[in-house]
């Protein structure tokens, strides 16, 4: 890899493993379903000059409904399931939690009989749900069910948003895609917002909104598109891996999360998992075209 590379992938690997904290302070004043609305609105006004100067947002509305399916499964859903976890969970936490979405993908495509379970992957899939339970089991208030059903929906809707835009959007550009799927978001947030508007808008949750659009959303596409075209878009998923690292480390030395032995079980063994389980055999490897990003945080 290049050096251009190496910091194009660095710089993904904290962009997108930074949200967690930002959410967690966020939703500390403000109502989760206006921090999503803040970033998919921001992000999206940030986007749309490049969307429409490279002429990529038209084709893709042409195809809404399948947009639509998509931006409910990877944005809407999940960017507000996240913030109503976080009033709750530490951010570290949610951050680990989240790094299991690459097993439940191997589940999902392989039910769908596009892939097939072999001893490494089922060791992967064993070894990577065993540090999901070591986590829940040792760090979570299970009284809490909410936050934890929140999550795992969270964690199905990263799965199945990749599989949407393999099946129906894999021909269209994915800055159209983004772009669009932020706009749409942003609409449908919005009756919901403005009914939950914050009374007054504080200093450190207004910043942290403000960096999810700019850094974790407009900013970490344009990024993560250098990347895919520096890289390759298989290269380029490896940054899933790190992610959950850095959003361990920013919670525990910024938020003053606890760094607990669920952590210390669970983030080797997830990991671990979704490297066994998402390696492809060699017969299998072929090049695939590069499809829109999914949004990871």
């Amino acid at each position: 890899m290049t050096k251009r590379g190496w910091a194009l992938f660095l710089a993904m690997g904290v962009i997108w493993g930074v949200p967690y904290a930002m959410i967690r302070i966020a939703v500390a004043d403000f109502d989760p379903i206006v921090v999503a609305f803040g970033r998919t609105f921001l992000g999206a006004l940030l986007l749309l000059p490049v969307a429409l100067y490279t002429k990529t947002l038209a084709p893709v509305f042409r195809r809404w409904r399948p947009l639509l399916l998509y931006t409910l499964v990877e944005i809407t859903g999940p960017w507000l399931l996240i913030g109503f976890a976080e009033t709750t969970l530490n951010s570290s936490t949610v951050g680990l939690l989240i790094a299991a979405v690459p097993l439940i993908a191997v589940v999902i495509v392989t039910k769908l009989g596009h892939d097939r379970f072999d001893a490494r992957r089922t060791i992967g899939l064993i070894v990577g749900f065993a540090g999901v339970a070591a986590l829940v089991g040792l760090d979570i208030d299970l009284s809490e069910p909410a936050a934890i059903g929140a999550i795992a929906l969270t964690t199905i809707g990263y799965a199945v948003g990749p599989i949407i835009i393999n099946r129906a959007l894999a021909d269209l550009p994915p800055m159209g895609v983004v772009t669009g799927s932020l706009i749409l978001a942003a609409v449908i947030y919005l009756p919901f917002a403005a009914l939950r508007r914050p009374s007054h808008f504080t200093a450190d949750a207004s910043w942290s909104v403000l960096g999810l659009a700019v850094i974790c959303t407009a900013a970490a596409f344009l990024v993560f598109f250098a990347l895919i075209g520096e890289v390759g878009p298989a290269r380029a998923t490896v940054i899933t891996y790190i992610n959950p690292a850095v959003a361990i480390l920013l919670g525990v030395t910024l938020l003053n999360e606890p760094l607990t032995i669920g952590m210390g079980i669970g983030f080797p063994l997830v990991i671990l998992g979704s490297i066994l389980g998402t390696a492809r055999t060699r017969a299998a490897d072929q090049p695939a075209a590069t499809p829109a990003p999914s949004h990871t945080s």
